[in-house]
């Protein structure tokens, strides 16, 4: 299991990535402004949501725990991007 500082540099390393792709959309008005500016947000909050997850882990059970947020995660982050070429 990767240490807890690991798992949130990750987690905010793809969501800085989305967060860049809105940006770059937005910049060369490619898409729908407000429906960017509602992804952004999303993005902003899955970044916060699975920080604050991580900061209040389950004791006894941490690799169940960890191995439900980083599935979740991964759907979340999924469908956030799916969102965004559909923008």
């Amino acid at each position: 299991m990767a240490s807890r500082k690991q798992l949130k540099k990750s987690i905010k390393q793809i969501c800085s990535e989305l967060f860049i792709d809105c940006v770059i959309l937005r910049v060369t008005e490619q898409a729908d402004v407000a429906q960017l500016d509602s992804l952004m947000q999303e993005v902003i909050a899955l970044n916060a949501e699975f920080v604050a997850r991580i900061n209040h882990t389950e004791k006894g059970s941490e690799r169940i725990f960890y191995k439900k947020l980083r599935s979740e995660f991964t759907q979340e982050a999924n469908r956030l991007s799916e969102a965004i070429i559909k923008a």
